[in-house]
């Protein structure tokens, strides 16, 4: 009697595969489409399943915010501290930049996570390491902000994706605008948005994040050289 052909083994469920199923889910459909019952369905098991290895959906998201950050790049070994802090944000910045729901996911969380930790740990112990005292190095950290991780904070939405889209109503709306605000007015119309690199809502192309941190990195240069204190320090 001929053998019966066998069925293909199915790749064991683990907390990695779901974990990065749950990663390239949100990469294609976008996080807000992301439950346990649609990833149950991706990976072709019932949602039950997905709960003996992450508890619910809150740690589902820490998970996949530790396979982005455990992802980042950017490490130059020998690299002064500049540029070796600087390869390493932008190295944040590019891994967000795949992951575009990512830095709205970090943003929510109520703690960092351990892959968090290791990261700012690392960026911290290059500052350490081009002698920045403890105290300089914390007030480097504030300073930086969520730009370390490679995404910025802005203040308020793009005008341009809160504007009327009827284009007499738009028209009406920024004259208004003009004559109430001229100076706002005048220097959003005076630049030109790359819309295609933003993470989240707002401006934030790579010229204004690299043109930011530069900025940021200088200054920390120049009071590095000058000793520089805070006040609590050098009481």
């Amino acid at each position: 009697m001929p053998e019966q052909p066998q069925e293909p083994r199915r790749t064991p469920l683990s907390r990695d595969r779901v974990l990065r199923a749950a990663v390239a889910f949100a990469d294609g459909s976008g996080i807000e489409a992301l439950s346990m019952r649609r990833l149950a369905q991706e990976l072709g098991v019932v949602p039950m399943a997905l709960y003996k290895h992450v508890a619910n959906k809150e740690e589902l998201l820490d998970g996949m915010v530790e396979v982005v950050v455990a992802g980042i790049g950017g490490r130059a070994p020998g690299a002064d501290w500049k540029s070796a802090v600087r390869g390493r944000i932008l190295g944040a910045r590019g891994a967000l930049l795949a992951h575009t729901w990512a830095a709205q996911v970090i943003r929510s969380r109520t703690g960092p996570t351990p892959a968090v930790l290791a990261y700012l740990d690392s960026v911290i112990a290059m500052f350490r390491a081009g002698g920045f005292s403890l105290d300089l190095t914390h007030h480097v950290m504030h300073a930086l902000g969520s730009r370390v991780l490679g995404f910025t904070e802005e203040l308020f939405d793009d005008p341009a994706s809160t504007a009327p889209q009827d284009e007499r109503a738009q028209a009406a709306a920024y004259e208004e605008m003009a004559r109430r605000y001229p100076h706002v007015t005048e220097l959003a119309r005076s630049v030109a948005h790359d819309r295609g690199s933003v993470i989240g809502p707002g401006c934030d192309d790579a010229f204004e994040f690299e043109f930011a941190l530069d900025l940021l990195l200088g200054g920390f240069e120049r009071l590095h050289e000058q000793g520089w204190k805070s006040t609590s320090q050098a009481a």
